[in-house]
């Protein structure tokens, strides 16, 4: 009991001073901000503009029935894109294509069309050109129309059975490089 009324005794003496350090602390003034949430419109649009660049877009899919005629009777005003790394473009590509791995193609994108044909031994594909982008099984290429339609291409599709459909349609044929 004696233990209970000594604690109680410094408990309470030690009150006051915890109440005076606690009053002490400083106090913050909370500002209002008025103009920042104000943007003007040309301001609103820019953005809006940004943003829908830097969505996630899909591109237009093709299918073997589409990209088979393509390789039979290849033309200058399309490219098939391999976007594959060299090495495993050595286990074969479809027929007529250009390899521009992933790694390089926004890089290579804005190079001048000649340091881009000395790079790459092929013309640079023109903003209005029709480009066919593929790779193993789909994801890599979905990327490059993406890289490519941010770069200003308009006419990008993507083979998204890509090199793993090509192989067994046609009974693991294709161009060895």
């Amino acid at each position: 009991m004696l233990r209970t009324a000594v604690f109680n005794t410094i408990r309470s003496t030690a009150r006051p001073t915890l109440l005076v350090r606690q009053s002490a602390r400083p106090t913050y003034q909370v500002f209002t901000r008025y103009e920042s949430s104000k943007a003007n419109d040309a301001l609103k649009a820019a953005r809006k503009a940004k943003d829908k660049l830097q969505k996630d877009w899909q591109g237009p899919v093709l299918t073997y029935e589409q990209v088979k005629p393509k390789t039979l009777s290849p033309s200058a005003d399309a490219y098939l894109i391999d976007v594959r790394e060299p090495d495993e473009v050595m286990q074969g590509s479809i027929p007529s294509s250009v390899n521009l791995p992933l790694s390089v193609l926004a890089n290579s994108f804005h190079l001048t069309p000649q340091a881009f044909k000395a790079q790459h031994g092929f013309e640079k594909p023109r903003k209005q050109q029709e480009v066919v982008f593929y790779c193993r099984s789909g994801a890599r290429s979905a990327s490059a129309c993406d890289i490519a339609r941010r770069n200003g291409y308009e006419n990008i599709f993507n083979y998204e059975g890509s090199w793993l459909e090509w192989t067994s349609r046609e009974g693991g044929k294709g161009s060895t490089a």
